[in-house]
């Protein structure tokens, strides 16, 4: 049966209404959900929490440039394989002369599929209900999500060399999760086969939700302080504005000591570091928030 109940969010994750309703949409048509939106807004942290309460196995494939589709399914070990045809020579001579056969490792060239290494994408379809993470795609090179295609469409993958299909059915594809930070436009027919949904940064209302399934002993002062800072820095036209994420690290470490001890380094932008990462947005801030 599918694993198809709403999931709003778990003691660690807030998934709000919208980006929840895309989830659920998702898991029931048998589609990945692909997410968009700048970086640092939980995009990745979705399918390790959804995973995690569910208590669902979970295969991650993070995207960089050189990602071939052979590494996100499966590739054969021609080394291991041709090793492993010379043992059997070996082995036939060895027969011959009375002499004990050479370790194979229990493998057979005649059984192709003992050559085959999973990778992230066959794992999953091999687990029903499985959660799948395909991280940053917009990183790959532009053949990749073309060639995802078919398996998207037919929900299987053909293995290297041996052939054999790994197919799942709608009801039991694994939930799918793919990221991207728009770094490149992505195929239209790609999008096509995707549930999509864009992440808006969190308004204060909504990070103050989030702050709350983080830190449940933090002064309210201290969080108000915080965000009231957090957010002018955002408006500050910055080349790399800080994210939730980088809000998050930063209240950890104010975290550590007092309330007066962390007000105070509130008010002298202690831990920009934590928050701002170009030399050029660190100068404007500190210009522009005397």
């Amino acid at each position: 049966m599918a694993l198809t109940e709403i999931w709003t969010g778990s003691a660690h994750y807030l998934c709000d209404t919208e980006l929840a309703q895309a989830f659920h949409m998702a898991r029931v048509l048998g589609m990945p959900l692909l997410i968009e939106g700048e970086p640092g807004t939980g995009k990745t942290e979705l399918p390790i929490q959804y995973a995690e309460n569910r208590d669902l196995p979970l295969f991650v494939y993070p995207v960089g440039s050189k990602s071939t589709v052979e590494q996100f399914v499966a590739k054969f070990d021609h080394v291991k394989y041709l090793r492993d045809s010379q043992v059997e020579v070996l082995n036939a001579q060895r027969a011959e002369k009375g002499l004990e056969p050479l370790k194979s490792g229990g493998r057979s060239t005649e059984q192709l599929d003992d050559y085959i290494i999973l990778g992230p994408g066959a794992q999953a379809f091999s687990h029903p209900h499985s959660v799948l993470l395909i991280d940053e795609i917009d990183k790959a090179p532009r053949e990749f999500p073309n060639d995802l295609l078919f398996a998207l469409s037919h929900r299987k993958f053909v293995l290297p060399e041996s052939g054999r299909e790994i197919a799942v059915s709608e009801e039991e594809m694994p939930a799918i999760v793919i990221t991207s930070n728009r770094e490149q436009e992505l195929p239209t027919a790609f999008k096509g086969r995707c549930i999509y949904h864009y992440i808006s940064f969190p308004e204060p209302d909504l990070m103050r939700d989030i702050l709350a399934k983080h830190f449940t002993e933090v002064e309210e002062e201290v969080i108000q302080k915080a965000m009231d800072l957090f957010y002018q820095m955002r408006k500050l036209g910055l080349e790399r504005a800080p994210s939730t994420r980088e809000l998050l690290n930063w209240l950890k470490y104010l975290h550590r000591f007092p309330k007066e001890k962390a007000l105070s380094k509130i008010d002298e932008k202690e831990g920009l570091g934590a928050l701002i990462k170009t030399q050029a947005d660190l100068k404007k801030v500190i210009q522009r928030m005397r």
